[in-house]
């Protein structure tokens, strides 16, 4: 028996209702609870919610004065057609793309890095696929 089971993902944000409709649009959510101070989306897959945070600062990515702290990686068919939306909902490219072919890496509105991959869930198939950038 588990101690705990996930309840959500938190990202913190200067405007969280911004944030939030970004990733329930993007993930095919829908926004079950609003507040000034915290904005919650529920998916198929889990919840995210987003938190105003005082003075936010974005992290850098991949290193710097405010390093992240943790990143989404998402599994999807067609990696453009994926950065395609995301764009279009307000994420941008990265400058930073370490991952080859096999990751992506995009800034959400709040400046959260998030990975597409087309690699089927599973660590098999994930390790497979680093052996293979080295």
């Amino acid at each position: 028996m588990s101690a705990a089971s996930l309840a959500m993902i938190t990202l913190d944000s200067a405007d969280p209702a911004r944030l939030a409709a970004f990733w329930a649009e993007f993930l095919g959510g829908r926004i079950i609870h609003e507040t000034d101070e915290v904005v919650v989306v529920s998916t198929d897959r889990g919840g995210i919610a987003t938190c105003r945070v005082p003075d936010y600062t974005p992290p850098t990515w991949p290193a710097g004065d405010k390093p992240k702290h943790m990143h989404l990686d998402l599994a999807v068919e067609d990696k453009d057609a994926a950065e395609t939306e995301a764009l279009r909902l307000g994420a941008r490219v990265a400058e930073n793309q370490p991952g080859g072919d096999t990751w992506r890496v995009l800034l959400d509105p709040a400046g959260h890095p998030f990975c597409l991959t087309s690699i089927p869930l599973g660590w098999p198939a994930i390790e497979s696929a680093s052996s293979t950038e080295d």
